[in-house]
């Protein structure tokens, strides 16, 4: 698999205490992001609940809007335990839906 590499702006300020809070915690900034990540495409409901608040908070959609993106996720992981969808299922699935969808573009 091929790595991708994403910066970031930060003010300085934040990235000297953010650097230093990871230091203290003992947590290398490219594991934190990455994990972060990670649970964000996982759906993990902490992430999601937070999301949530940013979506909120920034208005970047409205009430309704959100409240159907809750109720699909919801939905989505019935379905996973419905059919008993590993992770690896999932990924193929997806794989095989890009695949299809890059020759038809």
């Amino acid at each position: 698999m091929k790595n991708k590499i994403i910066a970031f702006n930060f003010p300085e300020k934040m990235h000297t205490e953010l650097k230093a809070r990871l230091l203290y915690d003992g947590i290398p900034m490219t594991k934190f992001i990455r994990h972060y990540v990670e649970s964000y495409l996982r759906k993990d409901s902490c992430v999601l609940s937070f999301i949530n608040d940013y979506k909120k908070k920034n208005k970047t959609l409205n009430k309704k809007r959100r409240k159907e993106n809750l109720k699909l996720v919801e939905k989505g992981k019935e379905i996973e335990t419905m059919f008993n969808l590993s992770k690896e299922d999932i990924t193929e699935i997806y794989d095989i839906l890009d695949d299809n969808l890059e020759i038809k573009i």
